[in-house]
């Protein structure tokens, strides 16, 4: 498949401060990729260097196949939606619209046909007239969005659009990003450090920290087969349980900590996993937890106390100590769970995760 965009052994420094070093990535045509990480990881620093908002230190970036690494921003065939949705106050959302065309010089007739198409799309017909002062915060990003659409570009970028919304907000909008894609199958590289967004939104995930890519898979896979522990701990809320022991790979996989013996038979290690012991960390997801009945038939068991209870609404949450470290688990709302109750907890090794002790990697 031909690529959209590539970036190849990209690198930028802010003075002696290396921000991105030899980074490479490849975007397929018409794919949703979301560049995920924590605060300062450099995933909006390298959206604004394939925007051309930022000179690149090293390396090249290609859009659909054009060398564009010194091109200006309105030479790349792209379309940008920021955080801040950057609306003109005393401009009606129908001339927000359209002011870049109109500077660009594009005929009336023609101006008139994409503002008509994008107001279309993201329902923003009866808007065309007010100005920004007069809609909602999510009618402003649509009108931002608009104004990156009218552009008819092959490459959309979106960086934290939907940060300075409300919760409701921000899932709905959410929606409509996923369905303006589905309908337009254009590119689309969306910028975010919050995880639902992530994993509802993206054909892959390209989770990144200190500048470098940790994984970069479809979300199925960067949730159950995690590479190391910091793609394990950011991604999944509650976040994934994590037990510190010893692991014996091979092919009677084991791992031992604190009141805890388990035989990891399933588990599948990496094809460079030695059967010699080690300092590891095990990692199971709260919702791979079963309880009571539902545990005795799982190959790893363990009897708990509940210290804490969460009601979440659609589930109840469950805090229980094991191995001296806490852990939680996820059940259906309708199971009552009481604190100080005992229980019977238990997982299948194949959905679990361990991580080396030393180096976070996985096993």
């Amino acid at each position: 498949m031909e690529h959209s965009v590539s970036i190849k052994d990209l690198s930028l420094n802010f003075g002696h401060v290396r921000v991105l070093e030899h980074l490479n990535l490849d975007i397929d045509q018409g794919e949703f990729l979301v560049l995920l990480g924590p605060s300062g990881c450099g995933k909006s620093t390298l959206l604004n260097c394939v925007a051309g908002l930022l000179d690149v230190t090293g390396g090249q970036i290609f859009i659909d196949g054009k060398n564009v690494t010194w091109e200006e921003p309105k030479d790349r065939g792209i379309g940008m939606v920021f955080q801040s949705y950057a609306l003109y106050p005393q401009m009606s959302v129908e001339r927000n619209l359209s002011f870049g065309l109109r500077v660009a010089g594009m005929k009336k007739d023609e101006i008139d046909r994409r503002v008509a198409r994008a107001s279309e799309i993201l329902q923003i017909e009866p808007l065309l007239q007010r100005k920004p002062v007069e809609l909602s915060g999510g009618q402003r990003q649509r009108v931002a969005i608009g104004r990156a659409l009218v552009r008819d570009v092959d490459v959309f970028l979106f960086d934290e659009p939907l940060s300075n919304l409300d919760a409701k907000l921000r899932s709905e909008l959410r929606v409509e990003i996923k369905r303006l894609h589905l309908r337009l199958k254009n590119t689309m590289i969306y910028v975010t450090h919050d995880q639902i967004e992530a994993m509802t939104l993206a054909d892959r995930i390209a989770i990144m920290k200190g500048g470098v890519i940790q994984q970069l898979d479809v979300p199925s896979v960067i949730y159950n087969k995690p590479v190391n522990l910091f793609v394990a701990g950011f991604i999944g809320s509650p976040s994934m349980n994590f037990l510190h022991g010893e692991f014996t790979g091979g092919a009677s996989p084991k791992f031992v900590s604190q009141g805890v013996n388990w035989d990891l038979k399933g588990y599948e290690t990496l094809p460079s996993t030695g059967a010699d012991k080690r300092q590891a960390t095990i990692g199971i997801r709260p919702e791979h937890i079963a309880i009571n009945d539902e545990a005795k038939s799982m190959p790893v068991t363990i009897d708990v106390e509940i210290e804490v209870v969460e009601p979440m609404g659609s589930d109840t949450l469950g805090w229980v100590r094991i191995g001296g470290e806490s852990v939680t688990f996820r059940v259906a709302s309708e199971i009552d769970l009481q604190v100080g109750q005992k229980l019977t907890l238990g997982f299948d090794p194949a959905r679990a995760s361990v991580f080396d002790g030393n180096t976070g990697e996985r096993l």
